[in-house]
């Protein structure tokens, strides 16, 4: 590889990683050519790029941006390293997850995961990952959590107001 192509290659890397808050770092070494594929395509489907880099690389364009926000990145970066960037923090997790069920193995393993800033490393955190709620998951918990007493309220007076034989108010 030149030094132009490594340079290439770093500036494609700090532009992922300042676009997406959040990215797995995963070992993908002892999968089949055509299981990378199905990976692939599993990672499209759900709306994850992914990307393979050698870690040298990787690490420079993480360097690059800001050395102390990545550093807990920069341990889980030998092996064979595939990138897999994501807008949903669950959704890698889900993929990974997912691949491993159809095709009965442990790969990909999970390096390391950056999730809006912080870092979980090793394939135990995968679990707890794919159980992240999303930004509107929990503003949909909220939002249902805000109703309930509003609701529970508009039914105490109706119910107040057929005892006392009113009309119900309209709502």
């Amino acid at each position: 590889m030149t030094k132009e192509q490594k340079t290439e290659v770093i500036e494609l890397l700090k532009g992922k990683f300042s676009q997406y808050n959040n990215f797995y770092v995963t070992d993908t070494e002892s999968l089949t050519v055509e299981q990378v594929g199905k990976l692939r395509r599993a990672c499209f489907n759900k709306n994850v790029e992914m990307k393979v880099a050698k870690n040298t690389l990787i690490k420079k364009a993480l360097e690059a941006l800001d050395s102390e926000r990545y550093s807990g990145v920069y341990e889980a970066l030998h092996n064979v390293t595939a990138l897999m960037f994501s807008e949903n923090p669950k959704d890698p997790a889900l993929v990974i997850s997912s691949f491993r069920k159809e095709s009965n193995g442990e790969r990909p393993t999970l390096k390391a995961a950056f999730i809006n800033g912080d870092v979980y490393t090793g394939d135990n955190q995968l679990t707890a990952l794919s159980k992240i709620k999303t930004k509107n998951e929990l503003i949909g918990e909220v939002i249902g959590l805000l109703q309930s007493p509003a609701k529970r309220v508009i039914a105490a007076l109706l119910h107040n107001a057929e005892k006392k034989g009113e009309a119900a108010p309209a709502e």
